[in-house]
């Protein structure tokens, strides 16, 4: 049985949802500021599932907030959500313009939006999800090699890495 039919890559929230329009995305953004996340955005052209360091476009945005009035107010965690959502602000159309950016400067390339919580003193990903992917996604490759006493080493490689840097997904 195959578990993703599509043969996207599924990393982060939504993967297996079809692509996140615009408006969606900003109701994203506004849900994470209104949560007083910082948002950042980073992209690549090798989307290996351990290579978790993609490169930030831009800096991180921790300035940004929700600003006062622009977001209804959110309920605790664990609480029952009200039937209004957030409403996008200022602050979300901000990030959503470096996401634009960025997407003019790298359109071949993953893109995806991080939001960080650091209300324990430290920058933890509270939110991660893609939000641009290459017109073709040439997927993995499981290559095993076998080893002394019945020993089997699996090793998944992108089939883009077979190309250079910068060329892996066309011009």
């Amino acid at each position: 049985m195959m578990t993703n039919p599509t043969g996207r890559l599924t990393q982060g929230q939504f993967s297996f949802l079809p692509d996140l329009s615009d408006a969606e995305i900003t109701l994203q953004i506004a849900y994470g500021l209104a949560r007083g996340y910082a948002w950042s955005v980073e992209y690549t052209d090798d989307p290996h599932p351990r290579n978790t360091y993609w490169e930030m476009y831009g800096m991180p945005m921790f300035d940004l907030h929700a600003p006062p009035g622009s977001l209804r107010s959110l309920p605790p965690e664990g609480a029952e959500p009200a039937r209004e959502g957030p409403v996008a602000g200022s602050d979300a159309a901000g990030v959503l313009a470096e996401l634009k950016e960025c997407r003019k400067a790298f359109p071949n390339h993953y893109i995806r939006l991080m939001a960080f919580d650091s209300t324990r003193g430290v920058e933890s990903i509270a939110m991660s999800f893609i939000v641009n992917r290459p017109k073709e996604e040439p997927g993995f490759g499981l290559a095993r090699t076998e080893g002394a006493g019945r020993t089997m080493r699996y090793r998944i490689s992108s089939y883009a890495t077979d190309k250079p840097e910068g060329e892996r997904y066309g011009a």
